[in-house]
């Protein structure tokens, strides 16, 4: 397929797929350390792995930011169907990643960091699970008829119904 022959849908859907490749890469990393260290027992290993976060770990949202935007921007229609769809997950997604940020923050200037350590442990770990849902849904199809969801809005599935 040459270049020439490409869609301006083509050439987005090649944009958002690299955005969200650099989202899961980047972020994935930071969501694994803080599950990972819902299981560390010693204190001094988990300040050295909230270290190696300390200059990226906000950064790396930005790439989930920039993917909402240009898929807003590109097709409005996909993005207005799948976030009706998936609005559950998908609130409780950024809800993990605000908690688990609120949590970064005050862990280090907390004297007893072990609440904000399950926090961030558990916002990491919501936020993940969350995407696994999303996608899952995704995967499994999202009903749509005239170009509107039909489904429930628990995952975007039309087999579970809250």
């Amino acid at each position: 397929m040459e270049l020439s022959s490409w869609s301006l849908g083509d050439i987005w859907f090649c944009i958002l797929g690299l955005f969200l490749v650099l989202y899961v890469v980047l972020d994935g990393f930071d969501l694994g350390i803080g599950i990972i260290s819902l299981f560390v027992r010693s204190e001094q290993r988990r300040d050295m792995m909230m270290a190696s976060l300390g200059s990226v770990w906000d950064a790396n949202e930005t790439w989930l930011v920039v993917f909402a935007g240009a898929l807003f921007g590109a097709f409005p229609a996909v993005y207005g169907i799948v976030l009706h769809g998936l609005y559950i997950p998908i609130i409780l997604m950024l809800f993990g990643l605000i908690f688990r940020g609120v949590a970064f923050e005050f862990r280090a200037h907390a004297r007893h960091k072990q609440y904000w350590n399950y926090c961030f442990g558990g916002g990491s770990l919501l936020a993940a699970s969350m995407q696994g849902v999303a996608l899952g849904a995704l995967i499994g199809g999202i009903p749509v008829e005239e170009m509107a969801f039909n489904g429930t809005v628990c995952t975007g599935g039309h087999r579970l119904r809250c």
